[in-house]
C-alpha cells in the first residue's frame, strides 16, 4: 500500500504548473462551458473537456538538463521529424555553409514550452512572419512565421527556429538579444501546432535518429568532440 508521501508526490507531480500565456484560452472555454451550457448542456461537456485540454496544453513541467557541455539537449516536446544538412535561415547570420539540422514536430498534445539546446549567450534574436501554413511542409524556413535565436556557446554558434503552425499564428518569446542561458532554459512558447529546428555545426555529432521521440531539456540530440551514436529501430 503506498504511502501518504508517495500520495502526495503523485499528486503533485499530476499538478503541473500552467504558462500565463493560456490563462485567456482557458479562461474563454471555461466562460464557453458555464454560460451557453446553461442553455444547452452538451454545450457545457464540449467546453469543459476543451478548457481541460487547453490547461494541459499550456502546461509547464519541471525538467532536469545534463550538466554535460558537450551535449546539446533537445529544444522541445514531440519527434524527431529530420535529421539531415542544411543551411540555417539567412537572418540568422549564420552564413551559407552547410550545418546539421534536427528537426522536432510537436502535435497538439505535447508541451510547447521550448528550451535552449545548449547554454551561452543570445548574439541574435529575429522574428518574420512568414506566412499561414502547415509547419511539416518543408517548404523552406523562409515560408514559415518564425522565431530565430542564435546561441554562443563553447563549441560555437548554434542556430534555434521556432516555427508556427497553421492554427493560431501566434510565438511568444522569453528570451532576447545578450541573455546568458543555462542549458534547457525556456526561450519561448508556440501556439497549437510547431515544429523547432536546431542548426548545428558540422563538428557536432548528431545521436537521435527520425522517429524518435523527445522530451525538451532533457533528450540529448547531439554531442561534440565524439562520434556519432550508433542506433537501429527496433519494432
Amino acid at each position: 500500500m503506498a504511502s501518504a508521501d508517495t500520495v502526495i508526490l503523485s499528486i503533485r507531480r499530476m499538478l503541473v504548473p500552467i504558462r500565463r500565456e493560456g490563462y485567456p484560452f482557458v479562461a474563454i472555454l471555461v466562460f464557453v462551458a458555464l454560460f451557453f451550457g446553461w442553455f444547452w448542456q452538451p454545450v457545457f461537456w464540449v467546453g469543459l473537456i476543451l478548457s481541460l485540454w487547453c490547461a494541459y496544453f499550456f502546461r509547464d513541467p519541471t525538467r532536469y538538463t545534463p550538466l554535460d557541455p558537450a551535449v546539446v539537449v533537445s529544444p522541445a516536446d514531440g519527434h524527431v521529424s529530420a535529421v539531415s544538412v542544411g543551411v540555417a535561415p539567412r537572418e540568422l547570420g549564420l552564413g551559407e555553409q552547410t550545418r546539421r539540422r534536427v528537426s522536432i514536430t510537436l502535435s497538439l498534445f505535447d508541451c510547447h514550452v521550448n528550451r535552449t539546446p545548449i547554454g551561452g549567450a543570445v548574439t541574435r534574436r529575429v522574428y518574420a512572419p512568414g506566412k499561414l501554413i502547415n509547419p511539416d511542409l518543408d517548404k523552406g524556413n523562409e515560408h514559415h512565421e518564425r522565431n530565430g535565436f542564435v546561441i554562443k556557446g563553447e563549441h560555437g554558434p548554434v542556430g534555434v527556429v521556432q516555427i508556427a503552425g497553421f492554427v493560431a499564428r501566434r510565438i511568444v518569446t522569453l528570451a532576447e538579444e545578450g541573455d546568458e542561458l543555462a542549458p534547457g532554459q525556456r526561450i519561448g512558447l508556440i501556439r497549437f501546432g510547431s515544429r523547432v529546428d536546431v542548426y548545428l555545426p558540422v563538428a557536432a555529432a548528431v545521436t537521435v535518429s527520425e522517429g524518435q521521440t523527445a522530451v525538451a531539456g532533457e533528450t540529448i540530440i547531439a554531442r561534440f568532440g565524439g562520434a556519432p551514436e550508433q542506433r537501429v529501430r527496433v519494432d
